[in-house]
């Protein structure tokens, strides 16, 4: 999906300004940052409720909840002076575990994780270095700071939600010790290719005042690191790879899509906003599904529906599209933050989230052993459900995904407030000098409606932004009394007003059917920010293992290989739509929150091939096989699934 070919409008004039955010040394230019055009509120300001806070209570009682019990690579991590794996794994988890244990309050996890970074912050090299000096890997490699970037990730969020001031004095000593090692020992393989995420560690550092830290060390990362901006601006690669490189790997790009943000905050220049923008648009060309995301399993691998996206860079993804939301303020990229919350998220973990796929594909009419995969260099089990199929990362890094949106949906700009994603929540705060609370009650993005409730202790004045998805081109908002105003698509609706007690506004963002085209002039199907596939009957059986370690294959229990009768330029027409109670699972396949019902054929000819589906033939096509209906459902809620369609002639 090319998100980025829609219309869309630039931030209202004067609603968003700069501001010189405090530093260590504000004197010195070399220590000053170019201000985000929007702020995340620390952890802990916004706590999900309604749907959202089940979505987090699924994934705690899950394994993001009970990893440290029984899986050796958390359990017995060098990390926390285990003898096994000390790399990125426990990292990955605390980066995840961490602020899930805040937001939901939730014991015994949080005080796990707490003392987990205790043990970290007491136990720093006598140099400054953090955590293992090596780990058994391959190649057992000493001192490779790529998982510290993470872990430094870790830290921060550790201290907003907690205030613990240790977490400055360790940042300072590491990055003095990064500093040192670099000008022995240059960036390597993949601290290489994710050197701006230490970045972020820094940025966060001198945004709070965290003490001195070489002031070069920016320029020192750029110039040993891949150069991401470059590279994605012009993407040299435009079909499937076909052998595996840290340039086209699709973690390490998802990371890389950040760079731009990192470099405006260091430089100020202006021109990092539209590389950002390039730097998608090239990879929706070439390799954008319909999720939002782009293939690579591991590698890009084209825009043919049977080709996989790791679980690893879905969730780096989002967090990459939240840093350039918060540096620029694009509502693209806010826009592009829900579609893949809202679908490739969920879709890459069970209902419970005892399992994951390694890759999830947008056709996937089977989940099963393949003893010739499609892909470039995944293994036959890349596609099962399970604790570690395939490669055990996402098992570790799958966890950020859900708490970190959570973090982003309200963001702070100059003045006041900015919703850039709609999820039901609360958010408290201080606005114009008066604590602010924020409640939005919603059951988006199932239904249209967006309730929002702010109340202030005292009478102030400040402005609330509403963002307008740009899908959206009859949103109306109505404010306490007020008569409804249009909203316009593509941008921020500003309410810049004296706020007494509480005020309500009620946000409505229509959602009509919309149709996309695709390769072979496939289509899918859009309502909201969510995309509609065909649920095909499910048999989930176990391949091996017993709880909590189960690997299941599911096999199709239903046909799949339909072409659609849809009249693309009025798809309502074609598309009976029914709405269900939202289950207590929300994107779960029990109790879908709504379906829908259209008409299609059969076409024989489009099969199976090494166990993933064929690309779909080219539209329209002719079929000679009865009309039926057909169910369609939230992208998510179907495990087995269609969402790219050939077309039947008409």
């Amino acid at each position: 999906m090319s998100l980025f070919t829609w219309r869309h409008v630039l931030l209202l004039a004067g609603f968003i300004a700069a501001s010189v955010i405090p530093c260590p040394a504000a004197d010195d230019a070399a220590q000053r940052l170019a201000p985000p055009t929007l702020t995340p509120l620390p952890l802990g300001a916004i706590k999900p409720a309604g749907w959202l806070r089940r979505q987090l209570e699924i994934q705690a009682d899950g394994l993001t909840g009970h990893l440290q019990e029984f899986w050796p690579d958390i359990r017995d991590s060098g990390w926390i002076g285990g003898k096994a794996e000390g790399w990125e794994r426990f990292p990955y988890w605390l980066d995840g575990a961490v602020p899930l244990s805040h937001l939901l309050d939730r014991e015994p996890l949080k005080t796990y994780v707490t003392n987990a970074i205790d043990h970290i912050l007491r136990n720093q090299q006598p140099d400054g270095w953090l955590g293992p000096v090596a780990y058994a890997g391959p190649g057992n490699r000493v001192r490779d700071p790529w998982p510290v970037f993470v872990a430094m990730k870790v830290l921060t969020q550790h201290a907003e939600a907690t205030g613990d001031e240790r977490v400055k004095e360790a940042l300072v000593k590491f990055l003095a010790a990064l500093d040192r090692q670099l000008d022995e020992r240059p960036l390597y393989e993949w601290n290489r290719m994710r050197w701006q995420d230490a970045l972020l560690s820094l940025h966060w550092l001198r945004d709070h005042g965290g003490g001195s830290f070489p002031p070069h060390l920016f320029e020192k990362l750029r110039a040993q690191g891949f150069d991401w901006v470059k590279h994605l601006s012009d993407l040299p690669i435009h079909d499937k790879v076909t052998k595996w490189d840290h340039a086209s790997h699709v973690v390490n790009i998802a990371m890389g899509v950040k760079a731009p943000a990192v470099h405006y905050r260091e430089t100020g220049d202006a021109a990092e906003r539209g590389n950002a923008v390039k730097m998608v648009e090239q990879l929706d060309r070439f390799h954008g599904q319909a999720t939002g995301v782009f293939s690579g399993d591991e590698c890009l691998a084209g825009r043919m529906p049977s080709q996989g996206t790791e679980t690893c860079a879905v969730v780096e993804y989002m967090f990459s599209l939240e840093h350039l939301l918060a540096a620029f303020g694009d509502s693209r990229f806010a826009d592009r933050l829900e579609t893949i919350a809202f679908n490739a998220l969920p879709a890459s973990m069970s209902d419970d989230i005892w399992t994951r796929q390694y890759i999830q594909q947008v056709n996937q009419p089977v989940s099963r052993r393949a003893p010739k995969p499609i892909y470039t260099t995944n293994g036959d089990r890349a596609n099962l459900f399970g604790l570690e199929t395939n490669f055990g990362c996402c098992t570790a890094n799958m966890h950020q995904g859900w708490p970190k949106f959570v973090s982003h949906l309200w963001m702070r700009d100059e003045r006041g407030l900015t919703a850039v994603a709609y999820a039901p929540c609360t958010v408290q705060t201080e606005v114009a000098g008066t604590k602010t609370t924020v409640a939005v009650d919603t059951q988006y993005p199932f239904r249209e409606r967006v309730e929002i409730s702010v109340t202030v202790a005292k009478p102030a004045r400040f402005p609330i932004a509403l963002r307008i998805p740009a899908w959206c081109t009859a949103a109306r908002l109505t404010v306490a009394d007020d008569p409804p105003e249009p909203c316009a698509a593509g941008t921020y609706h500003a309410v810049d007003r004296d706020w007494h007690g509480t005020t309500r506004l009620v946000l409505d963002l229509p959602m009509p059917l919309r149709v996309e085209r695709r390769e072979r002039d496939a289509v899918v199907l859009r309502r909201g920010p969510l995309l509609l596939a065909l649920a095909i009957g499910a048999d989930w059986q176990v391949l091996d293992g017993a709880p909590p370690k189960v690997t299941y294959q599911i096999l199709p229990t239903t046909p799949w290989n339909y072409a659609l009768e849809i009249d693309a330029a009025d798809p309502g027409a074609s598309v009976r739509l029914a709405q269900r109670s939202l289950g207590d699972v929300p994107f779960g396949g029990a109790e879908p929150a709504f379906v829908a019902t259209v008409k299609g054929r059969r076409v024989p000819e489009w099969d199976v091939e090494r166990d993933a589906a064929m690309p779909p033939p080219q539209s329209p096509v002719r079929s000679a096989e009865p009309l039926v209906d057909l169910t369609l459902v939230p992208y998510a809620a179907a495990k087995l699934r269609i969402t790219e369609f050939p077309v039947l002639e008409r």
